[in-house]
């Protein structure tokens, strides 16, 4: 079977609002107060939650990897806690899901999202069921760019790891795809969408609606 395998924060959905609000509820902690703000910050929140810890530290001159460390824990708590405030999947992007599996495509995720994390947001937003496989950033001793992620999303979803491709925001995505020797279709309308061609995906994808076509033309 052939298999479209998605990434999550800022492709299949704006996870950004949230996100931010897990680090803020963190730099308050500090006494910093709302380092960060959105959507000005959204690039910065879908590169990851010490991502997000290093750039308000530094912001604030108070940067030190041991506060990154100890403060990253209670921002996983914080988001957990509050995951599905502000959280919207992009517009098509189910519709587009389902065409893919009427066209006999097999669909999963793969993100650096902790894999606990990423259940219950596809739960809470009522989701999950429409994707064969989940694969998160500790499911396997591995995370992206490995490749063995996105083989492993494949399989889960009853697919060949050969006969894939990786719908992604990010050079992450980029770079997992091409390390995984499959193509890979990076989104435009994120929050890093204009930086996207320069990374020359195999596709750029402008609107959910052109998946499809996409997918049967890039996997033979």
């Amino acid at each position: 079977m052939r298999t479209v395998i998605f990434d999550l924060d800022g492709t299949l959905a704006d996870t950004s609002g949230d996100l931010l609000a897990a680090a803020n509820a963190c730099f308050r902690q500090m006494g910093l107060g709302d380092v960060l703000s959105h959507p000005e910050d959204a690039g910065v929140a879908l590169r990851g939650g010490r991502n997000m810890l290093a750039t308000g530290l530094k912001r604030a001159e108070r940067f030190d990897e041991t506060t990154v460390d100890e403060f990253y824990p209670v921002l996983l708590e914080a988001y957990r806690d509050a995951i599905d405030h502000h959280t919207v999947l992009y517009p098509g992007a189910m519709e587009a899901v389902e065409a893919l599996k009427t066209a006999g495509f097999g669909v999963g995720i793969c993100t650096n999202k902790p894999e606990g994390l990423a259940e219950q947001l596809m739960r809470s937003l009522g989701v999950r069921d429409a994707f064969a496989s989940l694969v998160g950033a500790d499911t396997l001793p591995v995370r992206k760019p490995d490749p063995e992620p996105l083989f492993e999303a494949a399989r889960r979803a009853g697919g060949d790891p050969a006969r894939t491709l990786l719908v992604g925001d990010s050079d992450t995505d980029r770079n997992t795809s091409a390390n995984a020797g499959v193509p890979s279709v990076l989104v435009t309308f994120g929050p890093s969408g204009d930086d996207m061609a320069a990374l020359q995906p195999e596709a750029l994808l402008h609107r959910y609606e052109d998946l499809p076509g996409i997918a049967k033309r890039l996997i033979a």
